[in-house]
């Protein structure tokens, strides 16, 4: 496991027995410099500034995807956050970090909140689809493994790659706002995938978006194994590599790129990968300081549509090879309105149902096993192997 800190601090055991604001020694730190995740200039496409670009809500300094090491004399760490090192996985750790120090001042001191990056076997491996490396857990195992060690305090992850069973002693008991759950079009040719012409390639790595593209437009190609992260992406875009590419809207506004975008994708037309747009934050069972501190940033009604969603994911017991996509959300009435879909890889078959029900966690977990059922029982055998 690869780890990497932004904030050099004093050893976990120190700093939370002296606790937030009690000063150390300054020998207790020492080192410095920057680190910085750089993004492509392209005429067509346009990347964030590598400078850094705060602004401030309510005197709380907002995340940038570029990350600097600041030289300090003391440094009294308190929490530690680990996270992956991509653009789009920091900014979701500093807009888990906002949030803390917003809600608790002792989190506000200086150094009170540490970010590690942890490189995950997903990171690592970039030239094999994620199916034939391990499927899920790919890009969460080494941070709950640094977690349940005690080498970070709360584990931030993207919702939609976090499998549907936690590992022994940790908990993920806290969502924040859920972001816009559409998937973008991008193309340098084309304004939608209708217009792009027959045999233009698409790429992605999603069999969700294969299969939900080639059944609405068999004449378009997909390229399965276009990995990477997002500005990896948009640069093979550029390259001429594809001639479009779907990406999460979510992922491109956290990153304030959404001038990439050419178009935004119906969800009637493109229905979403479970927990897509979700940020969840673990932490160990025994950790109650770290528990009451994620109370505080729960966003529940994100929390119950993602409940409802990884249960019908979990009971279709999918992986990285099936193509399945769920969305709940809440309807003007204030019920629950959950869409499920499976679908051959091929894109020759697609099931989808529905369901509606009270926006409760007991009503919502059943709606989604119950339609999972369904078309477990629709699909019958060998449908995903098409």
């Amino acid at each position: 496991m690869q780890m990497e800190t932004l904030s050099s601090s004093p050893s976990l055991s120190t700093r939370r027995a002296l606790g937030p604001g009690h000063p150390l020694p300054v020998n207790s730190w020492s080192g410095g410099g920057s680190v910085s995740v750089l993004g492509f200039s392209r005429k067509s496409l346009a990347f964030p500034s590598l400078s850094r670009r705060p602004h401030t809500a309510n005197g709380v300094v907002r995340a940038s995807v570029v990350v600097e090491k600041e030289t300090q004399e003391a440094r009294t760490a308190f929490l530690v956050i680990g996270t992956r090192g991509s653009p789009l996985a920091l900014a979701q750790a500093y807009e888990t970090r906002d949030k803390l120090m917003a809600s608790h001042p002792e989190l506000t001191e200086e150094g009170a909140i540490e970010i590690k990056i942890i490189k995950t076997t997903g990171d690592k491996i970039l030239t094999q689809p994620l199916a034939d490396i391990g499927g899920k857990g790919l890009f969460t195992k080494e941070i709950d493994e640094a977690l349940i060690s005690g080498d970070i305090d709360i584990a931030v992850h993207s919702m939609k790659d976090v499998p549907t069973y936690l590992p022994d002693k940790t908990i993920l008991p806290c969502n924040l706002l859920r972001e816009d759950v559409r998937d973008a079009f991008i193309s340098m040719s084309a304004g939608s995938l209708a217009e792009l012409p027959a045999g233009s390639i698409i790429g992605t790595a999603s069999l969700r978006r294969k299969s939900q593209i080639l059944n609405r437009y068999p004449s378009l190609q997909v390229q399965e194994n276009f990995r990477g992260n997002v500005q990896t992406r948009l640069k093979k875009l550029s390259e001429g590599v594809v001639q479009a590419t779907l990406l999460a809207l979510a992922g491109l506004k956290r990153l304030n790129m959404t001038e990439n975008v050419t178009s935004i994708l119906p969800i009637d037309d493109m229905l979403p990968a479970v927990a897509q747009g979700a940020i969840g934050i673990a932490c160990r069972t025994d950790d109650e300081k770290m528990a009451n501190y994620l109370a505080t940033l729960n966003h529940e009604e994100t929390r119950l549509a993602v409940s409802c969603e990884r249960a019908f994911l979990e009971t279709l017991d999918g992986s990285c090879r099936t193509p399945i996509a769920g969305y709940a959300c809440k309807g003007e009435d204030g019920n629950c309105i959950f869409r499920g879909l499976v679908a051959s890889p091929d894109g020759t078959h697609v099931l989808e149902t529905s369901r509606k029900g009270p926006y409760t966690y007991e009503d919502m977990v059943l709606m989604g096993k119950d339609a999972g059922k369904e078309l477990l029982s629709r699909a019958g055998p060998g449908f995903f192997d098409s």
